[in-house]
């Protein structure tokens, strides 16, 4: 077994309670399942990001694209919510088939 160091944390009540239950019908101490926890978060080399810097670039720059376009110019409604109403209906309703 290598050499352990202690470390003390703090959790939320409600992970205390969920880990209580995951050591206990796993037969191990919560101590371990930390131990794992931990092991899969270290798995991911270096430094993560809280965000990623690439997606953000797509998305600002899909935005300045969509600024450069012209307004949407408004159509006439050629529906109306009763017509819509009775659509769905038609569609959901169970009874009606």
């Amino acid at each position: 077994m290598s050499e352990m160091i202690r470390k003390q944390i703090y959790i939320q009540k409600s992970q205390e309670v969920r880990l209580k239950k995951i050591a206990e019908s796993r037969g191990v101490s919560e101590a371990e399942i930390i131990r794992r926890a931990l092991d899969v978060e270290l798995r991911h080399a270096g430094y993560r990001s809280a965000y990623n810097r690439e997606a953000w670039e797509r998305i600002r720059k899909f935005i300045s694209e969509m600024e450069k376009r012209a307004p949407v110019k408004p159509r006439k409604r050629d529906w109306t919510r009763e017509d819509l109403y009775e659509d769905r209906m038609k569609r959901y309703d169970r009874n009606t088939h």
